[in-house]
């Protein structure tokens, strides 16, 4: 068994040196297990280089069993063993909407001891020990994940009072005078925008880029400019009169799904943050009315 991890975890890694790391354990160790592997089943396993380490077809074919069956060993344990419920979800997410809203899930649920993951990326659920993720329908689930649809995403143009009172506004087109910002976490959010609401005419030029929607969110807040952000990271600042949305929002083109980690599915605490999730995330998307 040590030998077949050390192979897995190698291919996986494509270096034996990765490998090591992972399994606590020096390069020679690795090296002598795949060696003895080689040896007890009679065949050469890995291609080894300089730089890399690749596997021979057959040492591919190993691999990818390997990797399936510690999978479903891992979560076959974790599916019986009590660990914590851990949520994960992006920055921006985590900040503008489920810390204004998750004392109502602790409220209806006490005894629940909740964590979090903040990332916006692909998971792996065993690896990260995540039990759901909120993501953009845009990201590549991992292949075992149970998806429910969430909400489509509702996105407009957003500025703070002071700033559209100053600025002469009629029509979209008149934002091509405006100062335009966007984040580098997504780049074509105007586009899109654009494109949904039929709105014809050219993208005008981005004044400032910022590296997360929750930076973004500030800077048009603080009067910097127009931002075309999600309406669900922005619902308390319509509702508190710090952001106007002069066009109101309209569907995008991505939606906000839920990955349920199946080692996690059926458990009391994993099924009441579903439903609850499912519940309140579209609700909450109607409570500002569009103009």
């Amino acid at each position: 068994m040590t030998a077949l991890r050390a192979f897995e975890a190698t291919v996986r890694h494509r270096s034996m040196t990765h490998a090591a790391d992972e399994l606590f354990v020096t390069h020679g160790a690795i090296s002598r297990h795949i060696k003895s592997l080689e040896e007890l089943l009679g065949v050469v396993l890995l291609n080894r280089g300089i730089k890399s380490t690749d596997p021979t077809p057959e040492g591919a074919q190993l691999a990818e069993g390997l990797g399936a069956a510690f999978r479903l060993i891992q979560s076959s344990v974790e599916s019986v063993k009590p660990g914590p419920l851990t949520l994960s979800c992006s920055s921006s997410i985590m900040m503008r909407w489920i810390i204004p809203h998750i004392s109502i899930f602790h409220q209806r649920h006490p005894q629940i001891e909740l964590q979090f993951n903040m990332n916006y990326d692909r998971i792996d659920f065993m690896r990260d020990k995540v039990s759901l993720a909120i993501r953009s329908s845009t990201i590549e689930p991992p292949p075992d994940a149970m998806i429910h649809e969430l909400a489509a995403e509702w996105i407009g143009p957003v500025c703070s009072p002071d700033y559209l009172e100053g600025f002469s506004l009629a029509r979209p087109a008149d934002l091509a005078d405006a100062a335009l910002l966007s984040t580098n976490t997504r780049l074509d959010a105007w586009q899109d925008w654009i494109a949904a609401s039929g709105h014809d005419f050219a993208m005008p030029q981005i004044r400032n880029n910022f590296d997360h929607f929750y930076l973004l969110i500030e800077a048009a807040a603080c009067g910097l400019g127009f931002a075309v952000v999600p309406k669900m990271l922005v619902l308390n600042d319509l509702a508190s009169g710090r952001l106007v949305a002069p066009f109101g929002f309209v569907r995008g083109p991505r939606r906000l799904v839920l990955w349920v980690a199946p080692h996690a599915a059926s458990r009391p605490d994993t099924l009441a943050l579903k439903r609850w999730l499912i519940e309140q995330i579209p609700a909450s998307l109607e409570q500002i009315e569009q103009p």
